[in-house]
């Protein structure tokens, strides 16, 4: 039998991220359903409990993931260590369900809404170049 290729996770992950946009009543996605999305994952900071979490973090990572699609111009791709998240402008690459998970456990110390916002800077920025030296 000859081997299959691997069916596209771009679907459902949209389709996740539409399922959050909805369930949480967002209009978008794009920086204000960030900030909003950023607010419910502080609120619910304690009162996840440890079996939920997992979906949590997996919805809620869809959602941010497609924000940044939509507004940055990313894409849904597999990082280096084979982890799904978004890549933009073919240099950077973005776990959006890290990112969740981080602000579940340290707050507002990692605000999915204050990454969102440096995004741009980062967009910006110039490519970090290999050092040549030995230091």
């Amino acid at each position: 039998m000859p081997d299959q290729p691997a069916p596209n996770p771009v679907p459902a992950l949209e389709a996740a991220a539409e399922a959050v946009r909805q369930q949480l009543g967002l209009a978008g996605f794009d920086a204000a359903g960030v900030a909003r999305l950023d607010h419910f994952i502080t609120a619910q900071r304690g009162q996840v409990a440890a079996g939920q979490r997992a979906g949590v973090v997996q919805a809620f990572g869809c959602y941010l993931g497609e924000c940044l699609v939509q507004v940055h111009g990313g894409e849904w791709a597999a990082g280096p260590d084979g982890s799904t998240g978004v890549g933009l402008a073919g240099r950077l690459f973005f776990n959006p369900f890290y990112l969740v998970s981080q602000q579940l456990d340290r707050g507002d110390a990692a605000s999915v809404a204050a990454f969102f916002a440096s995004v741009p800077g980062r967009l910006g920025a110039p490519a970090a170049g290999r050092k040549r030296w030995i230091s």
